[in-house]
């Protein structure tokens, strides 16, 4: 007799959590203060209001993402890689936050920015295994980490080299 597998609600409640913790947490890191202000930013440049809701929408994604792999993986050693993965994705976003606006070093964030982009592709390709949807909830964070990559070699060419 096959059993049917009822979704639960405790890994919607914990991604919700750590995502709204890496939002809080990040957020409070980001300091657009005076040093901020001084930079010479690229014309290309979003409206400062614009990253909030921005990160708001990738971080509910990216909660739903987790929520549909933890349903739709059977493999308990599959689901620990891609809770580590996600684990590892909350502290490398807010190590960006820290080096780029607590210790004002672009050019080190840029640097760590890579490790952020290459941890959410491996995950889409992990979440995807086991759920499509979980994958391509992924892209619009890829797409805007790409953004700020991009983003964030320009404010370093513009007003390098830090020290």
């Amino acid at each position: 007799m096959n059993s049917i597998r009822v979704p639960t609600w405790k890994p919607v409640a914990v991604a919700a959590c750590v995502a709204l913790a890496v939002a809080l947490v990040g957020g409070s890191m980001t300091d657009l203060g005076n040093w901020y202000q001084t930079l010479k930013q690229p014309l290309w440049k979003p409206p400062d209001w614009l990253f909030g809701p921005a990160w708001t929408l990738i971080f509910a994604a990216t909660a739903l993402s987790a929520s549909l792999m933890w349903w739709n993986t059977q493999a308990k050693m599959e689901r620990r890689l891609a809770i580590g993965l996600f684990l590892l994705n909350a502290f490398l976003n807010l190590l960006w936050s820290w080096l780029f606006f607590t210790l004002e070093r672009p050019d080190w964030a840029f640097f760590e920015v890579i490790f952020l982009w290459l941890n959410i592709a491996i995950l889409m390709v992990l979440v995807s295994r086991h759920d499509r949807r979980a994958g391509w909830l992924l892209l619009p964070y890829l797409a805007w980490v790409s953004f700020a990559a991009m983003l964030n070699r320009a404010v370093i060419d513009l007003n390098g080299p830090f020290t």
